[in-house]
């Protein structure tokens, strides 16, 4: 059982940055990928960025050149740096984890960012 905790989130003006943490009880290595996802008020949970354990990283187009994933081995830690934060990013933000063989899911708890004057 891979736990995650996501830390980082709060409320910042439009224009301003934030960086998440998530810190995972599991080697990353072990992993495939670790992702953050955002869910707003009345919308489905979407994938904002996904790293590829030792590959790439991927992007959705609406945080591309704004967002950047990254992971810190030692720490068991992948972060989200969101910078231009623009107020359609409110949304809680959640660490998923993927592991294979067999197929995993793991999910955090959430954390909140609120863009807003």
């Amino acid at each position: 059982q891979v736990q995650l905790v996501e830390s980082g989130g709060g409320l910042v003006q439009p224009g301003g940055s934030l960086r998440l943490s998530c810190a995972a009880s599991e080697i990353i290595r072990s992993l495939y990928a670790m992702d953050w996802f955002r869910q707003a008020p009345g919308k489905q949970r979407e994938m904002v960025a996904r790293l590829i354990v030792g590959g790439n990283s991927h992007y959705a187009d609406s945080v591309k050149g704004r967002f950047t994933i990254s992971r810190d081995a030692a720490k068991n830690t992948v972060y989200l740096q969101m910078n231009s934060l623009q107020p359609e990013d409110t949304a809680v933000y959640y660490c998923h984890a993927l592991k294979l063989v067999p197929t995993t899911d793991y999910w955090g708890q959430g954390t909140q960012v609120t863009v807003s004057e």
